[in-house]
């Protein structure tokens, strides 16, 4: 593939390497996709904590009935100027997908990004998947945003129009759907406010639930509970009007997850609360940490089910998880999560405590016809 009047670029798809210890040659190029993946994030929202290492990365794709496709751009030379993905399930009838484009910054505006997107955009008409989804990075947008800024049709949060990741997705036809919001922790956080807002989450909490903590994998008496926890995540989690498939979780599909994610440098801290009535998990959170002591913590899925809202349970798990973690894993610099800016009471919480946006990911969705 070639553009008109500029250097020749070539876009392949790698053989991902299934260990880091595979042939150097895919072992490289997995190296390369990601350092021109982070650095073209970092190059938007200059966040270095959210790079990943490739050991940390590499398990992230080859999730169970989710494998991801990667793509490469080359130069001329051979060197690795764009990167691509393709992440969808292997499941028959899936229809929805997640597409990734990154280019490296010094090689911005000679239509990289233009292959890297044709490519991947045929690979979902090809595989049948008709709902796309993509997330790009933004500079943090303050709430008083106005001219020059694309409002979410859910009403909250912004991205500015300026951006060139904005422009070139308005220009592909995609729809801007959502925003979330980066938000950063340092630690330690005060630990006065961590336990004032603790005793009142506890006493909103009341005897009615229980609160459970363990790292690495899920006890076999929660595998169920936790199980149906990722599955609400796709239906209870706040995704504005771009409703997605309910996807299905279950005590065989968790345990290949966590037994892939074992093999990266860090472990998984996970908190849930448990209703004391009915023995049920209501809510949880899960918190990533680096075995590497200088590196973030990075907070994943939290959720409590619909049906037990109102008992600050949403508090009650981020404060303890905050704890859990200075207690189990001090020295780590910070914390950082992602959360829909129309969460507005996990926002809340993250405010009180002492999260601070650092930057914004708008979520855009093109509907393909075919």
């Amino acid at each position: 593939m070639t553009t008109a009047g500029r250097p020749p670029y070539t876009v392949e798809e790698l053989d991902v390497p299934t260990t880091m210890d595979d042939d150097a040659r895919r072992v490289d190029a997995f190296r390369a996709w990601l350092d021109v993946s982070d650095r073209a994030e970092a190059d938007v929202h200059g966040l270095t904590e959210l790079a990943w290492t490739a050991e940390e990365y590499l398990p992230q794709c080859h999730t169970p009935g989710a494998p991801s496709r990667l793509f490469v751009a080359r130069d001329t030379a051979g060197t690795v100027v764009g990167s691509a993905s393709y992440d969808s399930k292997d499941e028959p009838g899936t229809t929805n997908c997640w597409l990734a484009v990154g280019v490296d910054p010094a090689h911005q505006g000679r239509g990289i990004g233009t292959l890297l997107a044709d490519r991947v955009e045929q690979v979902a008409r090809d595989e049948g998947r008709t709902q796309w989804k993509t997330y790009a990075v933004s500079r943090q947008v303050g709430p008083g945003a106005g001219d020059g800024f694309l409002q979410a049709p859910t009403g909250y949060g912004a991205v500015p129009a300026d951006e060139a990741a904005v422009r070139f997705l308005q220009g592909r036809g995609w729809r801007f759907g959502q925003v979330n919001r980066i938000s950063r922790l340092a630690l330690p956080a005060d630990a006065s406010v961590v336990a004032v807002l603790r005793e009142r989450a506890a006493g909103a909490a009341g005897d009615a639930y229980r609160v459970h903590a363990w790292t690495g994998r899920t006890p076999e008496r929660w595998l169920d509970g936790v199980a149906l926890l990722h599955t609400r995540m796709s239906t209870d989690a706040p995704e504005g009007d771009m409703e997605e498939p309910e996807d299905v979780w279950d005590a065989d599909r968790l345990r290949e997850q966590e037994a892939e994610l074992e093999r990266a440098p860090r472990t998984m801290v996970t908190i849930a609360v448990e209703h004391a009535d009915s023995g049920v998990l209501v809510g949880f959170t899960q918190l990533a940490v680096p075995d590497a002591p200088e590196r973030a913590v990075m907070q994943w899925d939290t959720l409590v089910l619909r049906e037990h809202r109102g008992h600050r349970l949403g508090w009650l798990l981020k404060v303890e998880g905050i704890a859990f973690v200075e207690r189990e894993f001090p020295g780590h610099p910070s914390i950082v999560t992602f959360n829909a800016e129309e969460n507005r009471p996990m926002l809340d919480v993250n405010e009180a405590v002492g999260f601070v946006g650092v930057g914004s990911e708008g979520i855009w969705e093109h509907r393909d016809q075919g």
